[in-house]
């Protein structure tokens, strides 16, 4: 877990005098991390790079810059975490550092390529005068990541592996002046990874080539995500019999709760656990009033990994009502958990819900049609046993792997620019 802010002299001690051994030293940059005063941000980035370093030799360091703000008052929202990140912490034996730099919201997407990449570059600055020196640099979300880092990487001389996780590929990269420096970027990069075959074939789409492209899936970890806790939870909540439907994700409109709780109402009996924060919040809340639902939906904060289990395991499906997703780990962490799930056909849904007997994707956005999905997987009640056997397939180890011998081969290239 975080160990915590702790000083820098402590951190940089811990890299002075250059290299000591044979690992592969990386920095990696991205503004998708978590961090102590926001531990599920960005999550999905940190567990790669845990298991990355489980698994091969690799000096890591990270640069996880957050927009400034001066207040860490709670009614900021998120804001306030922001204020209140630590400029470095050390979390699971990594190093992470957090500049600041300047973001307006809505009006200064323009601007933010290269306000992250004087924050990051003031980052490195630290590292080099430290005595380290990466071998490569490892983005993570294009834009305005992916072009920020391919800045970083030009003034270090390094080459650069950039990877592509959803809304910066199907949103952001889909208009115009985005699209043009998001290509850019990656011309410069020694590799280009997608996490699924569908944000792949979107980047050919927009002319990337497809042999500088690799789909290195995300995993699921087996031990963390297991059934346990079913019948105490669905306890405290009252459920008992009644079917439990659980819709988990930040509360955004993208993430589509709100079909989860219409599909839901139609269902007799039925309850949904709705587990996240976020603006929806009243919004959601009204539906729940508007729908008559107010006792069958429940509504949780954010919980850490290792509470969701429990979750997952109380619920009898999993829903995912999102309009866009990447690739949804979602929906490998409540199969881990012995539970089917009903989700809507976006992202790599189909990659990961590959068998009726883990679940249903549903093609036609609606409430009739999702309900009737959720229907038909509560009737058929797949094994539990069976559907965690099927998210076994999707084990870190061999992505792990993977991951770090793209790094080695891009950083043994000692370039990128194509």
């Amino acid at each position: 877990m975080a160990a915590g802010a702790l000083n820098e002299q402590a951190a940089l001690g811990s890299v002075a005098g250059g290299r000591s051994d044979a690992r592969l030293r990386v920095l990696t940059m991205t503004t998708l991390f978590p961090s102590d005063a926001d531990p599920r941000h960005g999550i999905f980035v940190e567990t790669r790079l845990r298991k990355l370093r489980e698994c091969a030799p690799v000096d890591l360091q990270v640069i996880a810059p957050v927009p400034w703000f001066p207040f860490d008052w709670r009614i900021a929202g998120r804001y306030a975490a922001y204020a209140a990140t630590p400029h470095l912490e050390q979390r699971h034996g990594a190093w992470i550092r957090h500049p600041r730099f300047l973001s307006i919201p809505r009006v200064g997407m323009a601007m933010q390529p290269a306000a992250l990449a004087s924050a990051s570059l003031r980052a490195a600055g630290e590292l080099l005068d430290a005595g380290w020196r990466c071998d490569v640099i490892d983005a993570h979300y294009l834009y305005p990541d992916a072009v920020a880092a391919a800045v970083l990487a030009r003034r270090l001389g390094r080459p650069l592996v950039v990877t592509a996780r959803g809304s910066d590929v199907n949103l952001i990269a889909q208009m115009p002046a985005p699209r043009r420096r998001i290509l850019a970027a990656l011309a410069q990069a020694g590799r280009i990874i997608t996490v699924s075959e569908a944000l792949k074939r979107s980047l050919v789409g927009i002319g990337v080539a497809a042999a500088d492209i690799e789909v290195l899936r995300n995993g699921v970890d087996m031990t963390l995500f297991q059934p346990t806790g079913r019948d105490a939870v669905r306890s405290r909540l009252g459920v008992q019999a009644a079917p439990l439907i659980a819709s988990i994700g930040n509360l955004v409109a993208l993430k589509g709760h709100d079909l989860v709780l219409r599909a839901a109402q139609r269902i007799t009996g039925a309850h949904v656990v709705l587990v996240g924060r976020g603006p929806e919040r009243g919004r959601l809340g009204a539906l729940v009033e508007e729908l008559g639902m107010q006792q069958r939906v429940h509504f949780l904060d954010d919980l850490p990994q290792s509470e969701l289990a429990s979750i997952y395991s109380a619920a009898d499906v999993l829903a995912l009502g999102s309009t866009r997703e990447g690739w949804p780990n979602v929906l490998l962490e409540a199969m881990a958990c012995g539970t089917p799930v009903v989700a809507m056909d976006v992202g790599g849904v189909r990659e990961i819900v590959t068998s009726g007997a883990v679940g249903e994707v549903v093609v036609t956005r609606g409430a009739r049609e999702f309900a009737e999905a959720l229907e038909r997987v509560l009737a058929q009640r797949p094994e539990r046993a069976a559907v965690r056997s099927h998210a076994a397939r999707f084990s870190w180890d061999p992505i792990a792997r993977r991951y770090y011998e793209i790094l080695a081969q891009v950083a043994q290239s000692g370039g990128g620019t194509k």
